[in-house]
This record gives C-alpha cells, sequence and structure tokens, in this order.
C-alpha cells in the first residue's frame, strides 16, 4: 500500500540528470580546449559550421545561426490591482477617510478567492496534464477528495461506534 510512501518528484529528477549531463559536456570540453586547439584556441566542434575569416580584417563573417531571427512569445502582463484614484469626496471635512463599503466587501472577497496567478499559461498547462510526467490537477483534486471521503466515513463510524458502545453499557 502506498499511503505512507513518498511520490518521487519527476520535474526535479530531470532538472538532476540534466545537471549531470551538462557537468559531463563541461568536463569534455574542458579536456578538449587543453589537448586541442595547437596555438591554445579550443578547437570547433564538428557540428557547428565554421566561420570563415579574411586576411585583412579579423573579424569573422556571420554564421548562419545569426541570421536566423529570434521569435518571442508575447506575455500580457496585467497590474495585480486596478488602480483607484483618490479624490477629495473621499475625505470628510476632519481630513479623515470615509467608511468605504463596497471596498471592504472587496477586500474581504479577495481573502476567500486566492491570489491571481503570475503564469496562467502554466496554470493551464499543468491543469491540462501537458507536463510530462506530472498528473493532470484533476485527477489530484479526486484523489484528495475520495481520500477526504474515506476519512470523514472511518470517523463517522468510528464515534458512531463509541456512542453505540457508551449507550449500550448504561
Amino acid at each position: 500500500m502506498g499511503l505512507f510512501k513518498k511520490k518521487s518528484d519527476p520535474i526535479s529528477e530531470r532538472a538532476a540528470a540534466l545537471n549531470a549531463e551538462i557537468a559531463a559536456l563541461e568536463s569534455q570540453i574542458k579536456k578538449l580546449s587543453q589537448t586541442g586547439g595547437g596555438a591554445g584556441e579550443p578547437s570547433a566542434p564538428a557540428n557547428l559550421p565554421r566561420t570563415t575569416a579574411t586576411a585583412t580584417n579579423s573579424a569573422p563573417v556571420t554564421n548562419e545561426f545569426l541570421s536566423q531571427e529570434i521569435v518571442f512569445e508575447k506575455v500580457e502582463q496585467k497590474p495585480l490591482r486596478a488602480e483607484t484614484t483618490v479624490t477629495q469626496e473621499h475625505y470628510n471635512e476632519m481630513g479623515v477617510r470615509k467608511f468605504d463599503l463596497p471596498g471592504l466587501f472587496q477586500k474581504i472577497r479577495g481573502y476567500f478567492q486566492g491570489k491571481p496567478s503570475s503564469n496562467p499559461k502554466l496554470v493551464s498547462y499543468l491543469a491540462a496534464g501537458s507536463v510530462q510526467g506530472l498528473r493532470p490537477l484533476r485527477y489530484e483534486k479526486r484523489v484528495a477528495r475520495n481520500r477526504f471521503i474515506a476519512l470523514a466515513l472511518f470517523l463517522f463510524f468510528l464515534i458512531w461506534g463509541i456512542v453505540a458502545w457508551v449507550l449500550h453499557h448504561r
């Protein structure tokens, strides 16, 4: 039974594997830079296209990778709170701020709603189960709901048994 067994985190496992791979590649680069490149310059990997330099100009000719245009995804950034303008009507004749009943209701409602997410796309990916290795949130919610129902039934029958035992021994 896996009730008390800690589940492994696939993202942290993948991060550790990638860090180990990066360390191995860095050690390979260091070894190659020490052994190759005759004049103290590291040798270029074979899979990258080489740049050519002219005899009069030491600047290399542009690389084919640099000519590709980088495309960034637009991220909509909205302020967390709507800016309210403070006018003279918000204060009474003594200079004290007036009581704001609708503002109080919004503040109380804000405590129960929680904070808005800073990255809604990531939240939608996690909810849909698009991250490989993680279960979708609907599955996790169902598991949590079933655990709660089982615990509630167990406590109900436990209290019912205690009450029946006490009433039987009176």
